[in-house]
C-alpha cells in the first residue's frame, strides 16, 4: 500500500523537477526548515512525513525547528521570528491565526504556485478547504489538519450511572442529567468536563456558533457574541459548573481524568483521538458522539492548522511548495489522519481503499467529526493587530465563570467591553 501511495506522491511532485538554483544532487541536498505546533499530537506524524517526503524527494531534506507548544505560542513565536528574520521556510499555523501573518505581509501568496498546477481540485484540494486560508481573494496556506469539537464518552461510567451509551442524549439537558448521576457515584468520578480553555476561544466559538451566533457582524464593525446566542452560551457554561458539577481543571488534568477512567463525558477536539487511544489503552470502553447543535442554522468552527510559506528565495519557495503539497496531499493527509484524530483536508483519501477507507471502517470514533462536516465554518479570526490579546481576554472572562468568581451575564458584559477596546477603531 505504501508503494502505491508513494507513487502518487512522486507523480504530484514531479511537475517541479529539480530546483533551478543550486540544483540539489545526491551530494548537495537543500535543507528545508519547518516548524509545527502541538508536539504531543504531531511529533510522530511529522517524523513519518519527513521519512516519506524525503523518499519521494531525494534532492531535499527536512529539518524541524523545536515544536511550538500551542497555537497561540506558534503565532507569537512566528511574529518574533519575522522581526529577526528567522522564520522557517514552512510554518504550521492555526487556521484562525493565519490572518496575523497575512495582514502583516509576512505570509507568501501561493496563487502563482497553484496556477502552475494541472487539475488542482482533482488533486483533492477542494474550494471549501482552500477557503480556510483565503484572505482578500488570495490563498496563503494549505489546510493540513481540520477538526470539530466532539464528545468523548466513558461507556463504563455512563452505564454504571444508569445511562445507555448507545442512546446517548443529543441535548445539553440530557447530558447534564447523566453527568449528575455520575457525580453521585462518588469515588472521585467526574460527570462532565467541557474543554473551554483549549486554543483560548475555539470552544467559546463552538458554543456561540452552535446556538446560531457569530463573533462579529458580517461587516466586522460590531461585536455579535453579546447577542442572544452568546447569552445562551455563557449561561450554558455556567450551568456546566453549577448544575452539572464541572470542576475547574486544566486541559492536561482533564486528559488524565478521562484516560484514568474517572471522567465520563469529555468535550474535546477530534484531534486527540490517537492520544486517547494510547491513553485509555483498553482500560475501559469508550466512544465519541456528536457535539450538540441546539440553535437555528447552527455551525461549528473548523479547528486545526494550515501550512504557510514563509520562504522568500525563489528556489526555497519552490522546495517549500513541494513540501506543502506533500503533507496536505493524499499521502500526507493519510499519514496525518492515522496518527492523530483530525479530519483530512484533502478529499481524495477518505474513500480510497489504499488510503483511509479501511481505516475509517476499523476506527468508527474518527467518523464522528466527519459526520459534522455540514456544520463546519471558518474558525473566526478577529480583525486588527490584537487578535492574540482578544483571544486571551475571552479566555480570562470564561475563567471567571468556571471558577465562579463572576456570574455568566457579568462575564459576558466584561468580555464584550474587553474585546471592544482591542478592536480596530
Amino acid at each position: 500500500m505504501k508503494r502505491r501511495l508513494l507513487m502518487k506522491a512522486a507523480g504530484a511532485a514531479a511537475a517541479y523537477g529539480a530546483l533551478a538554483s543550486g540544483q540539489a544532487g545526491a551530494q548537495d541536498k537543500m535543507t528545508l526548515n519547518v516548524q509545527y505546533p502541538l508536539g504531543f499530537i504531531f511529533d510522530k506524524v511529522f517524523a513519518e512525513l519527513k521519512t516519506e517526503f524525503e523518499k519521494a524527494n531525494p534532492d531535499l531534506q527536512v529539518n524541524y525547528l523545536p515544536a511550538y507548544k500551542e497555537y497561540e505560542d506558534a503565532a507569537q513565536t512566528g511574529l518574533r521570528q519575522a522581526i529577526t528574520k528567522q522564520l522557517p521556510d514552512v510554518g504550521l499555523q492555526a487556521i484562525n491565526l493565519q490572518r496575523l501573518f497575512v495582514d502583516r505581509k509576512i505570509a507568501v501568496d501561493i496563487s502563482p504556485f497553484i496556477a502552475k498546477e494541472k487539475d488542482w481540485q482533482g488533486q483533492g484540494f477542494s474550494p471549501s478547504m482552500m477557503a480556510l486560508s483565503t484572505y482578500g481573494g488570495k490563498p496563503y496556506g494549505l489546510a493540513f489538519a481540520a477538526s470539530t469539537p466532539i464528545i468523548y464518552i466513558n461507556d463504563d461510567l455512563v452505564t454504571k450511572a444508569g445511562g445507555d451509551p448507545a442512546k446517548f442524549p443529543t441535548t445539553w439537558d440530557g447530558i447534564f442529567d447523566i453527568a449528575k448521576k455520575v457525580n453521585a457515584l462518588g469515588n472521585d468520578n467526574i460527570g462532565l468536563f467541557h474543554s473551554w480553555a483549549i486554543t483560548g476561544n475555539w470552544m467559546w466559538q463552538a458554543l456561540v456558533f452552535s446556538h446560531g451566533g457569530t463573533m462579529m457582524t458580517a461587516d466586522e464593525k460590531a461585536i455579535a457574541f453579546d447577542q442572544a446566542p452568546g447569552k445562551k452560551s455563557i449561561e450554558l457554561l455556567g450551568r456546566m459548573v453549577n448544575d452539572a458539577g464541572m470542576p475547574n481543571l486544566t486541559p492536561e488534568a482533564s486528559r488524565a481524568a478521562f484516560f484514568g477512567g474517572k471522567l465520563a463525558i469529555w468535550t474535546e477536539s477530534t484531534s486527540l483521538l490517537r492520544v486517547a487511544d494510547e491513553g485509555v489503552a483498553g482500560k475501559f470502553k469508550w466512544r465519541t458522539v456528536r457535539f450538540p447543535v441546539p440553535g437555528p442554522d447552527p455551525k461549528l468552527p473548523t479547528g486545526g492548522a494550515a501550512a504557510m510559506m514563509f520562504a522568500t528565495d525563489p528556489a526555497r519557495q519552490a522546495a517549500a511548495w513541494r513540501y506543502m503539497k506533500f503533507i496536505t496531499g493524499p499521502v500526507g493527509a493519510t499519514i496525518m489522519v492515522k496518527g492523530t484524530g483530525y479530519m483530512p483536508p484533502n478529499s481524495v483519501p477518505a474513500n480510497d481503499p489504499a488510503m483511509l477507507k479501511p481505516f475509517y471502517a476499523e476506527k468508527p470514533n474518527h467518523l464522528t467529526s466527519l459526520s459534522q462536516q455540514p456544520y463546519m465554518t471558518a474558525w473566526y479570526a478577529f480583525p486588527g493587530d490584537n487578535n492574540l490579546k482578544i483571544i486571551q481576554a475571552i479566555k480570562d472572562r470564561l475563567q471567571t465563570v468556571v471558577d465562579k468568581s463572576a456570574k455568566p451575564d457579568a462575564a459576558l458584559a466584561g468580555m464584550t467591553a474587553d474585546v471592544a477596546k482591542l478592536l480596530p477603531k
